[in-house]
């Protein structure tokens, strides 16, 4: 019965290959009704799967009709995880299944506008200057998007059974909407409203969203609905803390032109949020989300829309909800879904947004790049490469130009360079973009290189090497050339040679660059030694800071001190709550002693405290106070570390910034980012070399700071007052 559920609105071996909503809901229904315990599951999946609420909603409302008690307890339950779902995205998904309950007369109409007009009313608040917060519209806007993204599927039924109350509520939407701060670009929230004034406008038709509840109308009538309590609201301060807890759920693209996406605006809508369920909710089978996202229960075609919705997802600032190989992945699946459409779809996107290189993020150009050639990697590298060979004729600079030449890097990272250089056999100019051959640069063919060569050969000890340098050799910046090249020299086979030679002889290395100074040394070193393999290059010094050889500074210093405040927090948090559980205990236990029960004394009934309960409750306030000691020595130390930590990444940033604004001061100063002025170079590219470094150094620092945008919130107004250049914050 459970493969019932789940794959119900499929056509599948399950229902004989049928694919008819009526039949389906009619043969589940049948052997879910003997299964009446399992409302846990029922709720599960409608979060889960939430493509196929309408399903289930209709399921649950043919359910009603046999055990009443059976479905309060998943309207109940749908309430409780509603309360908890309030600061994140499951309260959409609730919501919508609550809607979709009131179409199938399972909950009242009246209990789901009471709710609508709960969030409205908190949302007003939050944006009134004088009583609320405006900073936190963040979370006022999510409450009217998770108003507003219910309508599609429940708005007809709201106006056929209580249309003075719906009106109220979107005439309180529209109040709302004139009172919140408005962006110069029409945001989300504003794109969402015209879409719902839009299908108010056409009587609430749509094509889709199913309404398989119309089929059993007669018969759901008939069933009880039940009421809805209001769950309680949270409320915030900060407008960074809103953001980052409220993030837009998309930020489209529109990567093609109107004619290719060319559906009704609600219709668009609805099926961005059922690629963004599936997405989000089959994360963990890619091929299942791909086989879902294929088959959404719609009418028209939307190969053109499931393109931007991902795409969309892979480019999301300040970062995607999953890791960008999910996305990778499911294209992939995609393409081989649909041989016939989709790949071509996925050629136009990308063709689409290297026109508009030059206007994205620098963080959404590389993931772009490491998406693009990823994706190539695993369809033979096929591309037709001619269509840009004309970015030759470009700059160096020119982002599009880059563009390609990253790619091919990749590529030849992921292959090799033969296979990439068969690749672009349709554009052979382009070899000129292509890296260098990953052959070595070993300079040294001297006396000293052959017999350190032979020492290694022979396996001579790390310790006998350093005496042999120390005693026969002068220590000098010569030295650390030729045995780094060396030992470099004899790790250069493979990656397995490399993990070798530093395993056994990176006691050599630490020993000859002990200072900063010689570090830097060695990373040149390395640099030169395979300056014809950036790949190679990366891997060696990520290898030896793995080993120690080379002071990871920033990885150290920034991540790791990031991940370290990340960790107090949640076990500062964990043992406050450790150290409120004495006082928890100690109430009970008061509170038992205010409150004595009826007791026999003699065969009497009289007022007395329980000896056994007050027994339990004593010996566990002792218990927590003993437990109160360590554990608040504990909660000290950590607050001491949290203290220290966050003290060292302030000064961490603060030394960064200073460091980017001195960098770029003098570009700045020098070009004064003249972007927009008339005219263009001769190659039609209108930006010179100074304001391209200038534009893609800022983009950097855009990224690290949007990575790190907690911790660099409460350091703004002192690297404002403090640190930036002028030219740089205006920039």
């Amino acid at each position: 019965w459970r493969s019932l559920v789940l794959r119900i609105g499929e056509k599948c071996a399950e229902y004989g290959g049928n694919a008819d909503y009526k039949d389906q809901l009619e043969t589940c229904f049948g052997v879910v009704r003997r299964e009446l315990l399992h409302s846990s599951f029922l709720l599960q999946c409608a979060e889960q799967l939430p493509h196929k609420i309408p399903l289930y909603g209709t399921l649950v409302g043919l359910l009603n009709l046999e055990d009443e008690d059976f479905v309060r307890r998943i309207v109940e339950n749908t309430h409780d995880n509603l309360q908890v779902a309030l600061d994140n995205n499951r309260v959409r998904i609730l919501m919508r299944f609550l809607t979709v309950l009131m179409c199938s007369k399972v909950l009242q109409a009246s209990s789901l506008i009471v709710l609508f007009e709960t969030l409205l009313s908190s949302a007003a608040t939050t944006v009134d200057e004088d009583k609320g917060n405006p900073s936190w519209q963040a979370c006022a806007d999510f409450y009217i998007t998770s108003i507003l993204s219910c309508l599609p599927w429940g708005g007809a039924e709201l106006v056929e059974q209580i249309p003075e109350e719906i009106d109220r509520v979107m005439v309180g939407i529209q109040a709302y909407m004139s009172i919140r701060f408005e962006f110069i670009d029409k945001d989300f929230v504003e794109d969402l409203w015209s879409r719902i004034q839009d299908l108010s406008d056409k009587g609430w038709k749509l094509d889709s969203v199913p309404r398989p509840h119309l089929s059993f109308e007669p018969q759901l009538v008939a069933g009880k609905s039940h009421p809805l309590n209001c769950p309680e609201l949270p409320y915030g301060k900060q407008k960074h803390e809103a953001e980052l807890k409220y993030p837009h759920r998309i930020r489209r693209l529109n990567i093609f032109p109107a004619s290719k996406t060319e559906v009704q605006p609600i219709d668009r809508f609805v099926v961005e949020e059922y690629l963004l369920d599936v997405l989000f909710f089959l994360n963990g089978c890619r091929k299942e989300c791909a086989a879902s996202m294929v088959g959404l229960p719609v009418s028209f075609r939307y190969e053109y829309l499931m393109a931007e919705t991902i795409f969309s997802q892979i480019l999301l600032l300040p970062e995607p909800p999953f890791k960008p190989i999910y996305y990778t992945l499911v294209i992939m699946d995609l393409c081989k879904a649909l041989p016939g459409a989709f790949p071509a779809v996925v050629a136009g996107a990308v063709r689409s947004l290297f026109d508009k290189i030059a206007d994205l993020d620098m963080e959404c150009r590389t993931r772009l790049i490491l998406w693009f050639s990823h994706h190539l990697s695993n369809f033979q590298f096929i591309w037709p490469w001619e269509e840009w060979a004309y970015v030759l004729d470009l700059p160096k600079w020119a982002p599009q130009r880059v563009f390609v030449q990253e790619v091919l890097e990749r590529e030849v990272r992921l292959s090799y360079w033969e296979k990439i250089k068969q690749s672009i056999e349709s554009a052979p100019a382009l070899e000129e973009l292509l890296p260098p051959k990953g052959t070595t640069n070993f300079r040294y063919e001297d006396e000293l290189s052959s017999e350190l060569n032979v020492m290694v050969k022979e396996r001579v000890t790390s310790r006998d090497i350093i005496s042999w340098i120390e005693d026969q050799v002068l220590p000098s910046h010569g030295t650390l050339r030729v045995v780094v090249q060396t030992l470099l020299n004899i790790g250069s086979k493979s990656f397995t040679h490399l993990i070798t030679v530093l395993e056994r002889y990176g006691q050599v290395i630490a020993r000859i660059c002990s200072d900063q100074d010689k570090q830097v040394m060695l990373i040149s070193e390395v640099s030169s030694f395979w300056k014809n393999s950036a790949q190679m290059t990366a891997l060696s010094i990520d290898r030896m800071m793995g080993y120690r050889l080379i002071s990871n500074v920033l990885r150290n210093a920034v991540s790791k001190t990031f991940s370290r405040i990340t960790d107090l927090r949640k076990e500062i948090a964990s043992l406050k709550k450790s150290v409120q559980s004495v006082t928890k205990a100690q109430a009970e236990l008061d509170d038992a002693k205010s409150k004595p029960t009826l007791a026999l004394v003699d065969g009497e009934p009289v007022l007395a405290e329980n000896p056994v309960k007050m027994k339990r409750l004593n010996s566990k306030v002792e218990k927590t106070k003993e437990e109160e000691v360590s554990t608040r020595d504990s909660l000290e130390a950590k607050e001491a570390l949290f203290a220290r930590a966050v003290d060292e990444i302030e000064a961490l940033f603060l030394f960064l910034y200073k460091s980017f604004s001195n960098v770029l001061a003098a570009p700045l100063q020098e070009t004064e980012m003249e972007l927009d002025k008339e005219g263009s170079h001769s190659n039609g590219y209108n930006v010179g070399e100074k304001e391209q470094w200038c534009l893609s150094t800022l983009g950097y620092v855009k990224a690290l700071t949007r990575q790190y945008a907690s911790e660099i919130w409460p350091l703004v107004e002192k690297l404002d007052a403090e640190v930036l250049h002028v030219l740089l914050r205006k920039a």
